[in-house]
């Protein structure tokens, strides 16, 4: 099965290295991205998004999951009253903030928590080997409810360290209702940002990204040593009101821009 989706302004490369999502990997002129319980093949050629999969099933849903579907101009152009923003949004503005599921996006970023990007993607996908359904050459996301059934001495074998007890803290949460994905959309932010925050281990951070990647909660901004040091340097007053509703999309450009202008390079 393959759909193809028309995307102008686009980079399939920049949108998936930008630090959203973990469980991807290179193949030759493509990308093989699993999510959840599904693998697809995408590639891009010019404006031609490709995405193909060996199942018979629709493969809409990933128009949704990669951002393809959203119209970015109407953000970009928002983002063109500040200088310094618009400057960012034309070197940079080809990244789409994706649909990824809530749980896995919870799960990945408690994992992220002082780690470098190899180290979490190896987690993750031993995670996902250990406690995920056998798919047939890649294993899914394990589902909260099996995650919540484990102990510390289960997960030894990830070498998460001191992140054991907030994976499975994360799942008996989400299990048991404590944390509802539905009523984190529908809160304010500072209270869903709260109540994300009740899993042990969870902190301004990684509630925010998975605020942002997990619920698509555009006015989320997350902030790591590395977008404090960015926003220090480009945006000392604070970010700019022209991006108050769509902070999270600001905060990946400013990132990838931070990053490509050799701002984050340490000294």
């Amino acid at each position: 099965m393959k759909k193809t989706f028309i995307v102008p302004g686009f980079s399939l490369r920049d949108t998936l290295y930008c630090g959203q999502c973990f469980r991807f990997i290179p193949y030759e002129d493509s990308f093989a991205v699993t999510v959840g319980d599904r693998r697809i093949l995408v590639r891009q050629d010019a404006d031609l998004i490709t995405v193909s999969s060996d199942e018979s099933a629709d493969l809409s849903w990933a128009g949704d999951y990669l951002g393809l579907n959203d119209d970015y101009r109407a953000v970009n152009l928002s983002f063109s009253a500040d200088p310094k923003l618009a400057e960012i949004t034309g070197r940079c503005g080809t990244i789409r903030i994706m649909r990824q599921p809530f749980w896995e996006t919870l799960e990945s970023f408690i994992i992220s928590q002082n780690n470098n990007i190899p180290r979490i993607q190896k987690i993750i996908e031993k995670f996902c080997e250990l406690f995920g359904k056998d798919m047939g050459g890649f294993h899914a996301f394990p589902l909260p409810e099996a995650v919540a059934q484990l102990d510390e001495d289960d997960l030894s074998e990830l070498h998460c360290g001191y992140r054991a007890p907030y994976l499975i803290d994360a799942a008996k949460k989400v299990s048991d209702g404590t944390i509802q994905e539905e009523l984190l959309r529908a809160l304010p932010l500072d209270e869903a940002r709260d109540l994300l925050m009740t899993v042990k281990g969870v902190g301004p951070k990684v509630a925010d990204c998975t605020l942002l990647f997990g619920l698509h909660r555009l006015d989320a901004f997350p902030r790591d040593t590395w977008i404090k040091k960015a926003m220090a340097e480009l945006f000392p007053e604070g970010l700019p009101e022209c991006a108050a509703e769509n902070a999270g999309i600001a905060q990946q450009y400013i990132f990838h821009y931070a990053r490509n202008m050799g701002m984050l390079e340490k000294k």
